[in-house]
């Protein structure tokens, strides 16, 4: 009975041992492949197998097992119900949450676009109408005191940090995960317009965004970019107002929420306001929209020039008359104004 009684206790160890074993090996296989948000697009055919779609995830970088996944959809019961389509997952996704989504069908991608010179409530009702997030969850992903600590970034607002671009994203998605995606996209194309950017303080980078937020929004013809970079600049190493209009205009419709004006007064130049630069010195407190390349790439390589000014001189094709001398800038506004 003895021996008896120890080989059941035995089995009944090595039961509970494999049980515990087991369940760390699942539990590991089971975690995220990367702490990265990067989304990663893949294709599920009409009639795929459960063994081909785990092959694929695994494959791509998705799932740590596809042995997990498999087992998983066979316990649940879904083998023969994943959903075809297109679906944007994300590396920090574990293999649960995976298997949710393409059982569900519910992250199937959908392309969003956002231009150049957007601010936050603009993208936020871009996303809004497209059903990918709805504002208020937006904004408050934007303030997140949790992303801005993940991206360094000084601050209250990712505003200027979200890279204007063409998306794929499911709909009904986390806010978060939208943010992070589009702030984690400026940094890959902030690398290409400036590779030394990490050799600046965040505190370094973030006046060269506020500079190319300001640029994006005065700036027609591309080639006058780094022109007018070199007009702020100069103005700033002088101890100069930085007088751009762009700024007014976000007061108006961003802090004020007043519809955009056709024209700025004088009173509009007198908004009591930080960001008001024809009031304030130095830079406003914060970038004043979301800039593309063209002004980023200004903003970090501007033109060598001795301009301190910029007058639009043909509405047509958006191209500035640029000067030196306060008197130069004056006769060219008697001159294009009139």
């Amino acid at each position: 009975m003895k021996i008896i009684k120890k080989f059941i206790i035995t089995i009944i160890f090595a039961f509970i041992v494999s049980l515990i074993v087991g369940a760390v090996i699942f539990y590991y296989y089971s975690l995220p492949v990367s702490e990265s948000d990067e989304v990663i697009v893949i294709q599920i055919e009409r009639g795929e197998t459960l063994r081909s779609i785990s092959t694929k995830l695994e494959e791509n970088h998705l799932i740590r097992s596809r042995f997990i996944m498999m087992a998983i959809s066979r316990v649940m019961g879904t083998e023969q119900q994943m959903k075809s389509g297109q679906y944007g997952i994300s590396r920090n996704m574990n293999t649960m949450e995976i298997h949710r989504l393409i059982y569900s069908g519910a992250a199937m991608l959908y392309r969003v676009t956002i231009p150049e010179g957007l601010t936050v409530s603009r993208i936020a009702a871009i996303l809004e109408d497209a059903q990918i997030t709805d504002r208020e969850s937006f904004f408050y992903a934007v303030a997140s005191r949790e992303l801005i600590r993940k991206f360094n970034i000084p601050g209250y607002s990712l505003e200027g940090y979200l890279f204007p671009d063409s998306y794929m994203f499911p709909q009904n998605y986390s806010a978060e995960r939208v943010v992070s995606h589009m702030v984690s996209n400026f940094f890959k194309r902030l690398a290409l317009v400036y590779p030394e950017y990490k050799n600046k303080t965040p505190g370094e980078i973030n006046d060269r965004v506020i500079l190319a937020s300001i640029i994006e929004r005065e700036y027609r013809v591309p080639r006058e970019a780094p022109m007018m970079a070199s007009v702020f600049w100069n103005r700033l190493n002088i101890g100069m107002r930085l007088g751009s209009c762009a700024t007014i205009e976000y007061i108006i419709t961003e802090i004020l929420g007043r519809p955009h004006p056709t024209r700025i007064t004088y009173e509009d130049l007198r908004l009591e306001s930080d960001y008001n630069t024809y009031t304030r010195f130095g830079l406003p407190p914060g970038p004043i929209s979301n800039p593309g390349e063209i002004a980023l790439n200004a903003a970090f390589h501007p033109a060598e020039t001795d301009y301190l000014f910029f007058l639009l001189r043909n509405r047509a094709t958006g191209e500035h008359f640029f000067s030196t001398r306060l008197s130069d800038h004056n006769r060219a506004r008697d001159l294009y104004l009139r």
